[in-house]
C-alpha cells in the first residue's frame, strides 16, 4: 500500500500537468500515451484495448481523476511489483509536469537539480493522492417535482450543495440540492427513454437526473458521495485540509527555525571560546608539525633507501621469473614433443597389437589349411592305393581280354561285310520306302476326305477305345522284343549298334 500510495504522488503530477485548461479532466488520447508510458517504466504488460473498452461509452469526452482511477488501479497499480528503476518513473512524470509548471528562464537552479528536489517534495509530503477536488460541473436531464418533465440544466457541485442553472454563465439559477451527512445516492434503472440514470435523495426532497453517459454518470454519483462522505465525518474538503496542512506546516517550520536561530546563537558564543582554545593548539601543533617534518623527512629518506632497494629486488626477481619462464616454455616445448612421441609409440603399439593379432589369426587360418591339406593328402594317399589296385586289376584284364580282341577283330571283319551287304540291303529299302512313302501320301489325302465325313463316328471311337493309329508300311520281316518293346529296331540296327558298342569298348581299353 504505501508503494501505491507513493506511485500516486508522481502520477498525480502528471495528470495535473495534462490538464491544460484546468477543468480537472484529461482527454483519452493523452491517458492512452499516458498509460503506455506508466506501464513501460514500471514493466508491466500494457492492454491498449483496455481503455477504449473502460472509457466506450464516451469516445470523445475528457476524463476527469476519479474516472480515471478505477483503471489505473486495476490494470496499471494492481500489477506493479517492486522490480523497476523509480529514477526512470520520477523522471517521466517529471518530463510532464516540468514543462507546465518550471519556467525555464527564470530558474536558478539545474533541471537535475530541480528534479531531486521535487523527488524530495513527493517523498517527504504527507498527503494522499490524487486530491480529490470537488469541482464537478456539467449539463444534466432533471426531471421536474410537479410538471414531471425532463429540462436541461447546468449542475455545479460544491462542498455542501448541488446548484442547477439554465445556461453554463450561470446567469439564471433555477436551485439547489442541500447535501448533508444522511443523503443518497443510488443508480437507477432506463425509463421513460432516458439512460443513465441516477437518484439523489436528501433531507427535503429526491431529484432524478440523467446524465450524458455512463462515463459521466459514474464521476458525478462519486464525486456526490465523496462530498456526502466529508460532511458526515465532519471534515472540510480534501483542497482544504490539505491547505490547512500545509499552513500547519509552515508555521511548525517556523518554529523550528526560530530554535534553530536561538541554538545557532548559542553555538556561536561557544564557537568563540573554543576558538581561543584552537589557536592554543594550533601553535602547538605547529610545533609538532615541525618536529613531524623532521621526522618525516627522514622516513622519507628511509623509505627512498628502502624503495631502491625493493626496486633493485624487483628487478633481478624480473630476471629471474624471465629465465623461469624461459625454462618453462622450454619445458613445455619438450614436454610437448614427449606427449607427441608417446602419442606415436602408442599408435606404433597399436598397429603393433592389430598386427598381432592379425598375424595370430593368419597362422590360426594356415594350421587350419594345413590340416585340411593333411587330411586331403591322406584320402589322396588312400585313393591313390586303390586306384593302384585297381590299375592292377585292369593290367589282369587286359591281359585277359587280348586274345579275347583278336577273336573279336575278326568278328569284326566279318560283320563289317555283313554290313556293307545291309547297306545295300538299306539302299533298297530307302527307294521302297519312297515308293511306299509316295503311297502314303495319297492314303493320307484318303484318309483326310474320309475324316471329313465320320468326324462324329471317329470322336465317339476315339472316346471309347482310344485315339485311332494309322497303319503304315514297315519292314515284313520277323520282329524282335527288346527292352524297348516288340520290333523297337531292325537286325540292321542292332548290328550296327554292336558294333558301336565294339568300337567304345575298344578305345576305353587303347587309352588304359
Amino acid at each position: 500500500m504505501a508503494l501505491r500510495d507513493e506511485l500516486l504522488k508522481s502520477i498525480w503530477h502528471a495528470f495535473t500537468a495534462l490538464d491544460l485548461d484546468q477543468s480537472g479532466k484529461v482527454s483519452k488520447s493523452q491517458l492512452k500515451v499516458l498509460s503506455h508510458n506508466l506501464c513501460t517504466v514500471l514493466k508491466i504488460p500494457h492492454d491498449p484495448v483496455a481503455l477504449e473498452e473502460h472509457f466506450k461509452d464516451d469516445d470523445e469526452g475528457p476524463v476527469s481523476n476519479q474516472g480515471y482511477m478505477p483503471y489505473l488501479n486495476r490494470f496499471i497499480l494492481d500489477k506493479v511489483t517492486d522490480n523497476f528503476d523509480r529514477q526512470d518513473f520520477n523522471k517521466m512524470c517529471w518530463t510532464l509536469c516540468s514543462r507546465k509548471n518550471l519556467d525555464q528562464s527564470q530558474i536558478l537552479i539545474s533541471n537535475d537539480d530541480a528534479f531531486k528536489i521535487w523527488c524530495i517534495f513527493n517523498f517527504l509530503s504527507e498527503e494522499r493522492y490524487p486530491l480529490v477536488m470537488v469541482t464537478e460541473e456539467g449539463y444534466m436531464m432533471k426531471k421536474g417535482h410537479k410538471r414531471k418533465n425532463w429540462t436541461e440544466r447546468w449542475f455545479v457541485l460544491r462542498p455542501s450543495s448541488i446548484s442547477y442553472y439554465v445556461g453554463e454563465d450561470m446567469a439564471e439559477k433555477k436551485g439547489d440540492i442541500l447535501l448533508d451527512g444522511g443523503c443518497l445516492v443510488e443508480p437507477l434503472q432506463d425509463k421513460e427513454g432516458k439512460k443513465c440514470l441516477f437518484l439523489i435523495k436528501s433531507s427535503q426532497k429526491s431529484f432524478e437526473i440523467s446524465a450524458s453517459d455512463k462515463k459521466k454518470k459514474q464521476e458525478w454519483i462519486q464525486a456526490i458521495q465523496t462530498c456526502v462522505s466529508l460532511l458526515r465525518e465532519g471534515r472540510p474538503a480534501l483542497h482544504r485540509e490539505a491547505r490547512q496542512k500545509r499552513r500547519d506546516l509552515r508555521l511548525r517550520h517556523q518554529a523550528e527555525q526560530e530554535e534553530l536561530v536561538r541554538r545557532m546563537k548559542e553555538l556561536q558564543t561557544a564557537n568563540e571560546a573554543k576558538q581561543l582554545e584552537l589557536e592554543n593548539m594550533r601553535k602547538a601543533l605547529e610545533e609538532a608539525a615541525a618536529n613531524a617534518t623532521e621526522e618525516e623527512k627522514r622516513r622519507l629518506e628511509t623509505q627512498t633507501e628502502l624503495q631502491n632497494r625493493y626496486q633493485r629486488e624487483l628487478e633481478r626477481e624480473k630476471m629471474v621469473r624471465q629465465e623461469m619462464e624461459e625454462q618453462m616454455a622450454q619445458k613445455s616445448t619438450e614436454l610437448e614433443q614427449y606427449l607427441q612421441r608417446v602419442q606415436e609409440l602408442e599408435d606404433m603399439y597399436n598397429e603393433l597389437e592389430a598386427a598381432l593379432e592379425n598375424e595370430r589369426r593368419a597362422r590360426q587360418d594356415e594350421e587350419t589349411v594345413r590340416k585340411l591339406q593333411a587330411r586331403l593328402l591322406e584320402e589322396e594317399a588312400v585313393k591313390r592305393a586303390e586306384l593302384e589296385q585297381i590299375h592292377l586289376k585292369q593290367q589282369h584284364a587286359i591281359s585277359e581280354t587280348q586274345a579275347e580282341k583278336q577273336e573279336l577283330e575278326r568278328e569284326r571283319l566279318a560283320k563289317e561285310s555283313a554290313l556293307q551287304a545291309a547297306m545295300q540291303q538299306l539302299e533298297q529299302l530307302e527307294q521302297e520306302r519312297q515308293g511306299a512313302l509316295e503311297k502314303y501320301q495319297s492314303v493320307v489325302k484318303k484318309l483326310e476326305d474320309a475324316t471329313n465325313n465320320t468326324r462324329t463316328w471317329k470322336h465317339k471311337v476315339a472316346e471309347h477305345e482310344g485315339l485311332l493309329r494309322l497303319i503304315q508300311p514297315g519292314d515284313k520281316g520277323q520282329l524282335k522284343i527288346t527292352n524297348w518293346g516288340p520290333a523297337a529296331f531292325s537286325d540292321l540296327e542292332l548290328n550296327l549298334r554292336e558294333k558301336k558298342w565294339q568300337e567304345r569298348k575298344n578305345q576305353a581299353a587303347q587309352a588304359q
